[in-house]
């Protein structure tokens, strides 16, 4: 018998879970003494992952991205078209939310637990990236600070001789290995926390829960393709000689992939060979720009985050100022490069994002339910963004076009030397 994949037990336990809310509608008190502990529990879990895996997963990451210092100018405009198009995504998320308010209409009580928003300035929110203390903003769980901190370090740690960098690397390999192992365990869970989440929910709040979720998911699809089209098509048609229509039309093989599998990872062969065969971007550039953005690029999944923060902010009744606002977009834009490889990684980044302003991580369970619908929609835009970089980076270094060129000097080989040439 074929095993259950864990996004339809997740569904499953989303299904279960609004059945037996419906059922306990007159009874609330039952869901909250009895089931809520089990959801209560995994977010626990939850928080207890974030902080050790986001330091090993950023400190690693950077460490990745030495290679910028040897390949100069090419790692620098990757990384930089990277870091800009994933602030662009994320802000298309908060101003979706913004204008869709998805969240209207359904009111939850902040919880004890829950943690609260805190109003801070943009200045103060600018300052307080760079930690006096790193080892207290890893206690309190400042993610900016853990986020700034474990990029120093990794870049830090690359600047040395290999010998004695390799050690220092080596551990924090080791160290988020282990949390990735953790965190497949955490989610393994994941059916029975939405689950023990999602009836006390429905028993309070009824029918009224849904509506919400069908907005969230419309604004992270109608974000997607805001981002496919005004982002990175725009900034490939500007920087490059391909127009809208080839891109568009050229990435779908691979956007196709991402969509169906929803792993950057696994689609990569398939980004390689399209950008390749498709676009004519040399190999030197795919084999570099798009293994870097399968692991650093999260365009889509900043967009996603986006969305869901503004989302859960607006169930909870909790107004984000400006500040909290580039809160956001900073933390999921720096927080990119530590998400690669993690499964359930666009929950478990969401959880960091709602950390870094304060917001309750309860309101996780709204998305846990639908979050696969979401991640199709999502890994398809980080994939389409590696592409886009590729042909950037490729144009402006005169690197695309270049199997067409070969092609066509075989070609003009051939007619030399062809018989009627020779005769």
């Amino acid at each position: 018998m074929k095993k259950m994949k864990l996004t339809t037990k997740i569904f499953v336990g989303l299904a279960a879970g609004i059945l037996v809310g419906l059922l306990l509608q007159d009874s609330p008190a039952i869901a909250n003494t009895y089931i809520k502990p089990v959801g209560t529990l995994f977010i626990n879990l939850i928080k207890m992952l974030i902080v050790p895996l986001v330091f090993s997963s950023l400190i690693v990451g950077a460490a990745s991205i030495g290679d910028i210092k040897t390949l100069g100018r090419i790692g620098g405009k990757t990384l930089s078209y990277y870091l800009l198009t994933t602030a662009f995504a994320v802000t298309i998320g908060l101003v979706l939310s913004m204008l869709l308010t998805p969240g209207a209409g359904l009111s939850m009580p902040v919880t004890e637990t829950a943690m609260q928003a805190k109003s801070v300035s943009l200045a103060d929110t600018f300052l307080n990236i760079i930690p006096k203390n790193p080892l207290k903003g890893l206690v309190e769980g400042n993610m900016l600070q853990i986020i700034a901190f474990a990029l120093f370090l990794g870049m830090g740690a690359t600047s040395l001789p290999a010998a004695q960098a390799k050690p220092f690397i080596s551990f924090f390999e080791s160290l988020a290995e282990i949390m990735y192992k953790i965190t497949g365990f955490v989610m393994s869970l994941a059916p029975y926390g939405v689950f023990g989440l999602i009836v006390p929910v429905v028993a309070s709040n009824g029918t009224a829960v849904l509506l919400p979720l069908i907005k969230v998911i419309g604004a992270v699809y109608v974000g997607c393709l805001l981002q496919m089209v005004f982002v990175y098509a725009v900034t490939v048609n500007g920087l490059s000689r391909v127009s809208l229509s080839e891109f568009l039309k050229g990435i779908l093989p691979a956007a196709a992939t991402a969509f169906s599998t929803s792993s950057s990872s696994g689609t990569l062969p398939v980004s390689i060979k399209t950008i390749k065969e498709n676009f004519g971007v040399s190999d030197r550039i795919a084999s570099f720009v798009l293994p870097l953005g399968a692991t650093i690029n999260m365009g889509g999944t900043s967009l996603y985050q986006g969305v869901c923060a503004i989302f859960i902010a607006q169930v909870y009744g909790i107004d984000l100022s400006f500040a909290q606002m580039g809160t956001i977009v900073l933390t999921a834009t720096l927080g990119a490069i530590g998400t690669a490889g993690v499964p359930g990684g666009g929950l478990i980044m969401l959880s960091i994002v709602l950390s870094s302003v304060g917001l309750p991580l309860d309101g996780l369970t709204l998305i846990a339910g639908i979050d696969r619908i979401l991640d199709m929609a999502r890994t398809s835009i980080n994939v389409i963004g590696d592409l886009a970089a590729a042909i950037v980076v490729g144009s402006s270094e005169k690197e695309i076009g270049v199997v067409e060129t070969a092609q066509a000097s075989i070609a003009d080989d051939e007619q030399e030397v062809s018989p009627e040439s020779m005769s």
